[in-house]
């Protein structure tokens, strides 16, 4: 049975009983249970046409459902309905979908939980092995979530901006329980470029496959952060590069330039440079500079002060640290950095220990510690 195959089925097949009738809440439920019972069946007997399949399944679950709910009267006339005749509409509700899900009144929790089970088609038990919290809890964010849309229909204008940033963060939750997010995000979004052709779209794409490529290098034995200046880019997977730095060409020659372009632009340096000392910094201040433009973001202020202190020193690279808040999360470790630099290792060795107490994950503090630690040496030396 070709996994992938229904899970992009799954969209298309909400649209369907949404357009016959069925409130988004419901028909996704329907969908569900159709697609629980494909992932059951379909290995011994696949259907020859699968999008019909689970919408026959589907709209059968939801009349099922609809009879069930004695108290909604409203639904009398779909339970009465039958299921229209003939073939299953082309039309495609996935991006009014993407939309729905990512909704500006959801929490950013909320609305990745969704966009993962509505338009990518995971089971609830596959969202919260992957994101390692109990079934029943990200259960009921879905539930919660899919009450707080309920009104909302499917032909209501949503915003790409929020719809870019979940699939950003289903991105960056990476790879744990039996879902790879990564690749998940990164599949959302290839359906989203072609869906609408904004270069902005493909822009997060080429940033998703850029940084991709870097990930077998980026951690080492038992889960060890391995910084960028210290992977083996023999082991970057130059086939992703090559298909991310094309797909931002592309979409820069559109100039409309927006932040995912941006950052996609400063990925690519990285990529294309055979170590870090060779690396084109200058360049990467000037993209900072748009991103930091158009954003207004510290978090760029402070990734363009580490920029600044390796094209132009790390005296430049602190006075650039001097108009960010010390109150971000990562100052200490960028302040300990470019310290060291100068040659402050005393200095450097607090704020790598002080790094460390404040990391949020426990490969960063392990790592920040052990700077600390190497630092103290060769003072001690």
């Amino acid at each position: 049975m070709n996994e992938a195959l229904l899970r992009e089925l799954v969209p298309a097949v909400i649209g369907v009983l949404v357009r016959r009738g069925a409130d988004f809440a419901s028909a996704e439920d329907a969908v569900q249970e159709a697609l629980l019972r494909a992932l059951e069946s379909w290995a011994d007997d696949p259907p020859r046409d699968p999008k019909a399949w689970l919408v026959t399944v589907a709209w059968r679950r939801f009349l099922d459902l609809a009879r069930s709910d004695t108290s909604r009267r409203g639904r009398e006339l779909a339970v009465d309905a039958e299921p229209p005749a003939g073939p299953v509409p082309a039309t495609d509700d996935t991006l009014r979908l993407y939309f729905l899900c990512a909704h500006p009144t959801l929490p950013s929790a909320a609305a990745v939980a969704l966009t993962l089970r509505a338009v990518g088609g995971l089971t609830t038990r596959q969202i919260a092995a992957a994101y390692l919290v109990p079934e029943a809890t990200m259960a009921q964010r879905i539930s919660r979530a899919k009450r707080k849309i309920a009104g909302l229909p499917l032909d209501q204008p949503g915003d790409l901006g929020t719809v870019l940033r979940v699939l950003y963060l289903v991105f960056n939750e990476g790879y744990s329980g039996d879902v790879d997010l990564a690749a998940e995000a990164i599949r959302l979004t290839r359906a989203l470029v072609a869906l609408t052709g904004e270069p902005e779209v493909s822009g997060l794409l080429a940033l998703m496959l850029l940084h991709h490529a870097r990930r077998t290098s980026r951690t080492g034995p038992g889960g060890r952060l391995v910084p960028l200046a210290e992977q083996d880019r023999s082991r970057w997977d130059t086939r992703l590069i090559a298909e991310g730095v094309g797909i931002l060409q592309a979409a820069l020659a559109r100039d409309r330039l927006g932040e995912y372009q941006a950052q996609a632009a400063i990925a690519a340096l990285h990529a294309d440079a055979p170590s870090t000392a060779e690396t084109d910094w200058t360049q990467i201040v000037e993209w900072y500079d748009e991103l930091l433009r158009l954003t207004g973001s510290p978090v760029v202020r402070l990734n363009r002060a580490v920029a600044v202190g390796e094209a132009d020193g790390p005296q430049a690279g602190l006075a650039a640290l001097a108009e960010v808040s010390p109150d971000l999360p990562r100052y200490a470790a960028v302040a300990a950095y470019l310290h060291e630099r100068t040659g402050d290792l005393e200095r450097a060795a607090e704020l790598y220990a002080e790094a460390a107490r404040a990391a949020t994950s426990v490969p960063e503090r392990d790592h920040l510690t052990r700077e600390a630690a190497r630092v103290r040496q060769s003072l001690a030396r």
